[in-house]
């Protein structure tokens, strides 16, 4: 740990501050300590559109420096947040001098390998319905079948491939249904085998 800690670069970012842009040079890992940092491509007016958010403590790019390539997509701050960065130059002999840190790398990149490979996968067959109840049983906190909202309506909307009003829709389909009850910045899932059906339909 304390060889790590030397080698962390933390970076401050204020709202709407570019944090990487897509295409530029990554010779850092990097992640979201605190705050949330959207991803998504920038316009040619300078305009962010948005595809999907990281919530600190989070990974926003862990990949990108160890190929010796550019980032995928541009990176903004949604509000202010706090970044921590670890050059892969440094960090490479690191990880073959302590192989459980090295253990610790290859399972944060093999579940950012996974988690992309299920939205993709929910994007290409998955209808938006689907989609969405999909999203709510994953970060469902068991045994109370509640969803904690930690992102904006455009946020998630942005994350489901959606319009906002159409996730409006789509809530309140779910609701009328009386499979879901929404309380402020929290869902709480009613019906939970008829959810599943419709998640797999």
């Amino acid at each position: 740990m304390r060889a790590l800690t030397e080698l962390v670069q933390l970076r401050p970012v204020l709202a709407a501050e570019s944090v990487f842009r897509s295409q530029t040079r990554a010779d850092h890992v990097i992640a979201v300590l605190e705050g949330v940092v959207g991803l998504g491509s920038i316009g040619p007016q300078g305009q962010f559109h948005l595809e999907r958010s990281a919530h600190g403590p989070a990974w926003l790019d862990i990949s990108s420096a160890w190929v010796g390539q550019g980032h995928t997509q541009d990176a903004q701050a949604m509000g202010p947040a706090l970044l921590l960065e670890l050059p892969v130059k440094s960090l490479r002999p690191l990880l073959h001098r302590y192989p459980d840190l090295q253990d610790r790398f290859m399972l944060a990149l093999a579940q950012t390998v996974q988690s992309l490979t299920g939205v993709t996968h929910d994007l290409m067959a998955k209808d938006a319905q689907k989609r969405l109840i999909s999203w709510l049983l994953q970060r469902m906190a068991a045994p109370a079948g509640e969803v904690a909202l930690r992102e904006r309506k455009r946020e998630l909307a942005a994350q489901l491939a959606i319009t906002p009003e159409t996730l409006s829709r789509l809530l309140r389909q779910l609701m009328a249904a009386g499979l879901i009850e929404v309380k402020g910045y929290s869902i709480k899932l009613l019906k939970l085998a008829d959810l599943r059906a419709l998640a797999q339909a």
